[in-house]
């Protein structure tokens, strides 16, 4: 049913989030270039933050996972996800960190089991501990990456944020993808965590590709999963039946939290 002109509109209203996940950067018709972002609260609540066009946003606006947010959101009229907040951008601001004494009281409360309970209840994200059974790395065809390198270049020229000059966007060669078990079955995701693309550049460029590729099969393979990785699930607005892996978070199950991916 349409919405009425006349209807009350969403009243902003300050939030606060403990930051979890950040995408890699995608482009889309409507926002332009945004990244993925959801957060919980002290609560235990999970937020999904959006439109965050995060490579706009002045520097001591740039978050990272643990930081604290506060922000100014309301309820969006086009994403009927419980979790979704409309975010005020310059509103958002940076105000500390979780202590890594606080973060495994904060989580482990929040690992679900069945992603399948978790749609069927109405929420879109979640944490769940999977059963990792291979970790894959991908090489994207050659045309498809061109494509989106041209897509961000054209779209950093033609961008004006205030002034500030955008670097275009550098889309990854590859991707990074995981085989996993849990309650619900078998499942294959690509991991969109932007810290996973990142490190793959930053060892390219200090090791060399084969190297990194090596490095990225030892470390996101064989090391996390073995001291203890908690997937940050989420669902797609277009296809709420998918699961994404969104984000990586390192926690033993013995409690001991390590340092987050």
């Amino acid at each position: 049913m349409p919405v009425s002109a006349n209807a009350p509109q969403p009243q902003p209203r300050s939030s606060e989030a403990i930051i979890i996940v950040k995408a890699a950067p995608q482009l889309g018709g409507k926002h332009g270039e945004t990244v993925c972002t959801a957060g919980i609260t002290r609560s235990g609540s999970w937020l999904r933050l959006f439109p965050i066009a995060f490579r706009s946003l002045r520097e001591a606006q740039q978050f990272k996972r643990w930081n604290i947010v506060s922000f100014r959101s309301a309820q969006p009229k086009d994403d009927r996800r419980q979790e979704s907040r409309r975010v005020e951008h310059q509103s958002l601001v940076v105000t500390g960190d979780l202590p890594d004494n606080q973060r495994f009281g904060l989580i482990n409360p929040m690992i679900k089991q069945s992603l399948n309970a978790e749609r069927e209840a109405g929420r879109s994200l979640a944490f769940i501990r999977p059963a990792i059974r291979k970790f894959s790395i991908e090489r994207r065809k050659e045309d498809e990456v061109r494509r989106d390198r041209e897509r961000f270049a054209i779209y950093a020229e033609q961008s004006d944020f205030f002034l500030k000059p955008l670097v275009p966007y550098v889309p990854c060669p590859y991707v990074f993808k995981y085989e996993y078990d849990t309650i619900d079955g078998r499942r294959t995701g690509t991991c969109q965590d932007w810290e996973t693309e990142a490190t793959f550049f930053h060892w390219t460029k200090r090791y060399g590709e084969k190297t990194a590729l090596e490095k990225m099969k030892a470390e996101w393979g064989e090391e996390l999963p073995r001291k203890g990785l908690l997937f940050a699930m989420g669902t797609h607005s277009l296809y709420p039946d998918v699961w994404l892996i969104n984000g990586l978070v390192q926690l033993p199950e013995q409690g001991q939290l390590g340092l987050a991916v």
